[in-house]
């Protein structure tokens, strides 16, 4: 098993949340790792759309797998997303990553949410911050 893999590992079997919303790990590397999870009808909001907070926090997941996966401990102190179509129940979401920038203190990544027909839903950008602790895996 990679490295890689066993931080995810770590960091997935400590987060409920992301377990909650059925997030499924497809891809797993360095900076880049690929997630999906299918929308589920309580996930709606009030105009029987998905809530925003569904497609921020695959992105959010995303981000924090993606830059653990080096192996450094890194947390977000920036993010922000734009929602650019409507997603609904039983739409299938999918993590595109770019690392954009990595240095010893900071990686800046740029995270595409694609559904089913490869239609971008929403654009999320993140920054973390590496605290230069190793994870002990």
């Amino acid at each position: 098993m990679s490295k890689v893999t066993t931080v995810i590992d770590k960091m997935f079997n400590n987060d409920p949340f992301s377990k909650w919303l059925g997030i499924e790990r497809i891809e797993e590397k360095a900076g880049a790792v690929v997630l999906q999870l299918t929308v589920r009808e309580e996930m709606l909001n009030g105009f029987g759309i998905a809530h925003g907070g569904i497609t921020y926090s695959l992105a959010d997941s995303a981000l924090a797998f993606s830059a653990n996966g080096h192996g450094i401990q890194s947390v977000s102190i920036e993010t922000s997303i734009s929602h650019t179509k409507p997603v609904k129940a039983g739409n299938i979401l999918k993590t595109q990553v770019v690392e954009e920038s990595l240095t010893s203190k900071i990686g800046i990544y740029s995270i595409t949410i694609l559904n089913q027909n490869n239609e971008k839903v929403a654009l999320f950008k993140g920054t973390v911050y590496r605290n230069g602790k190793e994870w002990k895996v």
